[in-house]
């Protein structure tokens, strides 16, 4: 009876022993496992690259703003201004429309000033002469078009867009699309700027181009 407890006590320890060992292999693995994931979601995520105002691909240096807009799509989509990371003007702000689309930001301190858009298919060139004679020296002007933003355009509109930095104003044509970034005062041509012509051959979209994007960083206005 003694031998016999014995071997029971024996086959219990040693089935005590296999099932702990057993058990103590897959906790290992398992732990390994969850390491090696952390360890590669941790690699992955120091190797993501790093996200700048407004989506622009590098950082802009002191004392500049970031922006980043692109032009309408057809008659579909509209335009987009961002500036500093504030979404200024969007379809999904639905603050844009047919025509030129024009955002005023404070070249100082970088803070929007003002949004509009001016119908240049149907509308009256005769308000936006008006808001144009109206911009004070130092503020940074956005303008991007939609649909069609040259149809109603005159002589005097296109010499005071033309005063804020632009040199495509004049060559802008029907259904063309356009973006543009200057600033009222400014000594010299802006350097951005982008211009695509309405051409049957080219164009991306029946009766339209495609569309025009544009980024950059913005001089910080000095006292």
């Amino acid at each position: 009876g003694a031998a016999k407890l014995v071997v029971v006590i024996a086959i219990f320890l040693l089935t005590f022993y296999v099932i702990s060992q057993v058990f103590e292999i897959k906790m290992d693995a398992n732990l390994g496992h969850i390491f090696a994931r952390s360890a590669l979601d941790a690699a992955a995520h120091s190797t993501k690259p790093p996200r700048y105002k407004c989506g622009i691909s590098k950082a802009c240096p002191e004392k500049h703003f970031a922006f980043k807009m692109a032009s309408g799509a057809a008659n579909v989509v509209g335009p987009k201004i961002c500036v500093e990371d504030n979404v200024l003007m969007s379809g999904v702000k639905n603050n844009v429309g047919r025509g030129i689309n024009v955002a005023l930001v404070n070249g100082k301190t970088g803070e929007p000033l003002d949004t509009k858009f001016f119908d240049m298919w149907g509308g009256d060139v005769a308000p936006f002469i008006e808001f144009l004679k109206s911009i004070q020296d130092g503020t940074i002007v956005l303008m991007g078009t939609y649909d069609d933003g040259a149809t109603k355009l005159n002589e005097e509109a296109r010499k005071l867009i033309a005063e804020l930095g632009s040199t495509s104003i004049t060559n802008l044509g029907f259904r063309d699309n356009w973006v543009f970034c200057g600033g009222k005062g400014i000594k010299t041509k802006s350097p951005f700027e982008q211009h695509i012509k309405n051409n049957k051959d080219t164009n991306k979209y029946e009766g339209w181009p495609e569309v025009v994007e544009m980024e950059g960083c913005i001089p910080q206005k000095q006292d």
